[in-house]
């Protein structure tokens, strides 16, 4: 999957599993330890403040606690953690967070505000991957203790350089970025000026439900249960074994070797759908798969060349016959489950409507046209149907399959056609892709920033103004309604084809109870979850 957050690393082989000290504990499969089997070899680093692949992301939510926490009932609220109260001033540039009293570090250590302001200046500081998150305040290495401090020990004042939507800033502090770590226990352990970082990057220092026992790259992640923490279930650890194969995590996962199984692919999915010995709990996520078209292509310049694509496409049959238990139709740029996603599906195929619009681009007959896509399933079955949707309003597409690397580079070189690939959502607010799709300042090859839009030479000024007053929207009931507006203007005058959005199981034994799946990978949680 395409994002900031996100990259995907093959396996070419099922890795041993070493057990380390935990050998008794796999081999009895207590009620008191939770096995899940899980790819984990996508993630570098275990410090919330540099980690951002999805499987990091997901271990670190389990670990720290952020100032707030999107509800995931309800998108468009957000739910206190670490702060209990906020406020902002007139002028939308300064921001004071009152501090819970009463939390405490896996160390035993108070939390307090001066915590929360060092953290956050220590992820500016530290300007890693996801730091760019808050850093869009104009927080930087110079100005992070003025504008990040703490004036007592429960209360902390955030200043941005420009008015900023309370919302905005919510969601971003909801960001794994934003996780609170200690800062004494931190500091102890820094080498040089490095804050810390290679020491967190195996070691853990917050207040949430679980502390981090031991990670072996590519092997195994336990954890264990943070005494001072809020986990109130039977759990004394959870221990997460790296198992590449599909195939051997359900045949662990019917043996009772595992209590979880969480890379399952579609067809085995559908063959448990109603198998009594197996729950399986499912959440949609925020990525989408989506077609490009490269607008300095003479041929895919004109926008009833956009429409007609889009009205050539069996949706509900890619989704029904290729992706029935992992991805949903969806076509908007902002995905379910976060705050102002527009949930409507106005496409659909009906071919008299796309050669028609063909016809009135000046393509009566068609055109040629290559498409990139990537090489591992289901994206070859997805680009096949896609082929034989748009032959039937005579445009002739030419297949090129490709590693994800391949067609990424390739794409960000500005050289496709057409491309079928896959992006995900950076963070739980709309900007997060709201940015990277609509605002694209300099369309020159030579741009300093290069957004998903640029990749396609698509600049519109109008999309792009909607998208910043929607950014920027004090109120956060407006905020919504102008990015639902954004959307609906989007998805009609725009060279993307949304098709779909992913989703993921957890297929579970059914003793476990509790599995929490976010919409973000940093809010999958273990911290309710029990085994009877």
């Amino acid at each position: 999957m395409l994002s900031r957050r996100h990259f995907l690393v093959g396996a070419a082989a099922f890795p041993a599993v070493s057990y380390l000290s935990l050998g008794t504990a796999f081999a009895a499969n207590p009620k008191s330890v939770l096995v899940a089997a899980q790819q984990l070899d996508n993630m570098t680093s275990l410090d919330p403040h540099e980690s951002f692949e999805a499987i990091g992301s997901e271990i670190c939510g389990n670990m720290y606690h952020k100032l707030v926490h999107p509800n995931l009932d309800d998108p468009n609220k957000v739910d206190p953690k670490i702060a209990e109260s906020w406020t902002a001033s007139e002028d939308g540039k300064t921001f004071t967070f009152k501090i819970k009293s009463g939390i405490k570090f896996s160390s035993g250590g108070d939390l307090t505000a001066e915590d929360c302001a060092w953290s956050l200046q220590r992820c500016v500081s530290m300007n890693k991957g996801p730091a760019f998150i808050i850093t869009q305040f104009g927080w930087n290495a110079e100005n992070a203790a003025e504008m990040i401090k703490a004036t007592d020990a429960q209360t902390l004042v955030l200043t941005t350089a420009a008015p900023t939507s309370i919302a905005f800033l919510l969601y971003c502090l909801s960001a794994n970025v934003g996780s609170i770590v200690e800062k004494a226990v931190v500091m102890a352990n820094a080498q040089g000026d490095d804050w810390g970082n290679a020491w967190l990057q195996k070691n853990s220092a917050g207040s949430g439900e679980f502390v981090l026992q031991v990670w072996r790259p590519s092997d195994t992640v336990s954890l264990q249960v943070n005494p001072n923490g809020d986990y109130k279930g039977d759990l004394k650890r959870v221990i997460l074994r790296h198992i590449v194969d599909p195939s051997a995590q359900l045949l662990m996962l019917q043996k009772g070797d595992v209590d979880i199984a969480r890379n399952l692919t579609s067809e085995q999915l559908k063959t448990l759908k109603d198998d009594p010995s197996v729950v399986l709990v499912r959440k949609s996520t925020a990525s989408l798969n989506l077609i490009s078209l490269n607008v300095s292509n003479e041929k895919l310049k004109n926008p009833k060349v956009w429409e007609a694509v889009k009205w050539a496409l069996d949706y509900d049959g890619i989704q029904r016959n290729i992706l029935p238990m992992t991805h949903e139709v969806h076509q908007s740029i902002i995905p379910d489950g976060l705050p102002g996603a527009l949930k409507d599906n106005p496409f659909q195929k009906d071919v008299a409507k796309a050669k028609a619009l063909l016809a009135e681009a000046g393509f009566p007959e068609g055109f040629e046209i290559k498409m990139d896509h990537y090489s591992a399933q289901p994206h070859p079955a997805i680009a096949q149907t896609v082929q034989a949707n748009l032959a039937e309003i005579g445009i002739k597409v030419t297949l090129l399959a490709a590693e994800n690397r391949q067609v990424l580079t390739k794409m960000r070189a500005r050289e496709h056609e057409m491309a079928l690939s896959a992006w995900g959502t950076d963070y739980f607010d709309p900007n997060s892709n709201a940015d990277v799709f609509c605002i694209n300042t300099d369309n020159s090859d030579g741009a300093a920033t290069k957004p998903f839009a640029w990749r396609s030479h698509f600049q519109d000024d109008k999309i792009a103004e909607m998208a910043i007053s929607a950014r920027d929207e004090a109120d956060p009931a407006k905020r919504v309604e102008k990015y639902l507006e954004l959307q609906k203007f989007y998805r009609e005058n725009s060279p993307f084809a949304i098709m779909m959005q992913g989703s993921v199981t957890a297929a579970c034994r059914p003793d476990v109870t509790g599995v929490l799946l976010g919409t973000l990978p940093d809010s999958n949680s273990y911290a309710g979850t029990t085994k009877a």
